[in-house]
């Protein structure tokens, strides 16, 4: 278990470091959001941030989910988060849905935004935000609420995961303004990187993750995730 004195004596500076407390943890926020446990803006060193070198986490966040070390897009509580290969499949079971999400669109069970940019994902792996808003005539500034909704919807409900981001360039190949997030409907990103669906109940997913949880979470952060994934 992860005490509490230790979570707050981390410090990284490695990507390889932060790659192996992801998979020691199994769910690491961004940004604090777990009581009682760490989170990548807590372990590193705040001058390292928005550096470009290759001690800067935040572009490990998009390194993450390009190796296959974690998924990663705002499953929890619109947060974002990195979820580690091995824990995700079962975090899949108790968060997504069985049925596919034109199914879930049909029932009632997904908006039509969310839908139309699911699609749009879907046939075209890693689609950069700009693009995305663009296919979606979501260009508008009125209309930039939904499209960061419709999004949202379909990561929290494990539909699609950040996979990346893309540097806007100019005709020259010249780096020229902001990186914009990419992303990948969550099965593509799976089978890309080998990693298996759950296979077992619900029931089983909870036990199984609960079992997780109690090796590497203090009893606070337990409690919160137990809370999240509906396990008693």
């Amino acid at each position: 278990m992860l005490k509490e004195n230790e979570e707050n004596s981390l410090q990284i500076e490695r990507y390889e470091d932060a790659c192996g407390l992801i998979a020691r943890v199994g769910i690491l926020p961004l940004a604090g959001l777990i009581p009682g446990h760490p989170s990548l803006d807590g372990v590193t060193p705040k001058e390292h941030w928005h550096t470009g070198t290759e001690r800067d986490p935040w572009l490990w966040r998009a390194r993450f989910p390009g190796d296959g070390t974690a998924a990663y897009g705002k499953f929890i509580k619109k947060k974002a988060v990195l979820i580690s290969a091995d824990w995700f499949p079962m975090v899949q079971r108790l968060l997504g849905f069985d049925e596919e999400p034109e199914e879930r669109y049909r029932d009632g069970l997904l908006s039509k935004p969310a839908w139309e940019l699911y699609q749009l994902i879907r046939d075209d792996e890693g689609i950069e935000t700009r693009e995305l808003r663009a296919r979606a005539d979501m260009k508008s500034p009125d209309r930039k609420k939904e499209f960061d909704q419709a999004l949202a919807e379909l990561q929290g409900q494990l539909a699609i995961v950040i996979s990346g981001v893309k540097e806007k360039r100019n005709i020259l190949g010249e780096k020229n303004g902001w990186s914009s997030t990419s992303y990948q409907a969550t099965e593509d990103w799976m089978r890309q990187y080998g990693v298996e669906s759950f296979r077992g109940t619900r029931e089983q997913a909870q036990t199984d993750l609960k079992l997780n949880m109690e090796d590497v979470c203090t009893p606070e952060a337990a409690a919160f995730l137990q809370k999240v994934f509906g396990i008693r």
